[in-house]
């Protein structure tokens, strides 16, 4: 070949080498990389054990919104039943005049006032002879009982929060762990550590952390609140039950100057 057509070619040769080598790295990326890096992506391409995590955790932070909105109506409707029959109990000089007071009333307050009456009711025979000290005993205990059975009622649902909110974490960790052990599965078998292999492998198994988190923090704070909001319907039904026990000795009270 002629010499002057050998070294055009060398020149070309020289300059065209060095350029695909360095298209050739920076095409490998774009090609291993995925197209979407979305959640829902993510979840698709996971296994099949991470996506039984995330399914799992997604169905236990809809049981939490669900719980929320069950609850709330619930309290705050007991609540409101209970502070009006406090206040017709307050109001009130003698049992049967709460008791009239409250007839067209439900809740746990009015069962307290109807569990009262019946109690002095089967003990009113007894007591010119026995006294009125076991009918105040009795009483109390009976509306302690109810007391307790009441909050029982009202707590009902609210372990569910707690062990979503202290579970959730740890089930998402171990989906994270196991899509962590999956990508570098993944690694070991292309023989690389190239990011774009070993990105969306984590990628996923830390989505199960994030989704744990999500169904994990509204459980605990719900919890909390519901928590508070419940002990603060305890201090009203324990003020209700005391002012029925208070309405009870005026009973006795009035029954004694009565009879002398």
């Amino acid at each position: 070949m002629p010499a002057r057509f050998v070294r055009p070619l060398l020149v070309t040769l020289i300059l065209t080498v060095p350029a695909f080598a360095q298209d050739a790295p920076a095409a490998l990326p774009a090609a291993l990389l995925p197209h979407d890096l979305s959640p829902w992506a993510m979840f698709m391409a996971a296994d099949w054990v991470v996506k039984g995590v995330m399914i799992g955790l997604a169905v236990a932070s809809l049981f939490t919104w669900l719980i929320l909105v069950a609850k709330v109506l619930e309290i705050l409707g007991a609540k409101q039943r209970m502070r009006r029959t406090l206040r017709a109990v307050s109001q009130s000089r003698t049992l049967q005049e709460a008791l009239d007071a409250t007839a067209q009333q439900r809740g746990a307050g009015s069962i307290l006032l109807k569990a009262a009456e019946e109690e002095v009711r089967m003990s009113w025979t007894a007591i010119p002879a026995a006294g009125g000290d076991g009918l105040k005993e009795r009483v109390a205990s009976r509306l302690a009982r109810l007391q307790a059975a009441a909050s029982r009622r009202l707590s009902r649902g609210t372990g569910v929060l707690a062990s979503i909110g202290s579970t959730a974490p740890f089930v998402g960790l171990f989906g994270t762990v196991w899509g962590i052990m999956n990508a570098f599965i993944g690694i070991s078998q292309a023989q690389t550590t190239n990011l774009a292999v070993v990105a969306p492998g984590i990628a996923e198994a830390l989505l199960a952390t994030a989704i744990g988190l999500v169904a994990a923090i509204p459980a605990v704070v719900i919890y909390n609140v519901f928590s508070r909001s419940i002990a603060g319907y305890r201090q009203v039904l324990g003020d209700t039950a005391a002012a029925i026990e208070r309405l009870v000795s005026r009973d006795l009270d009035f029954s004694h100057s009565e009879a002398q």
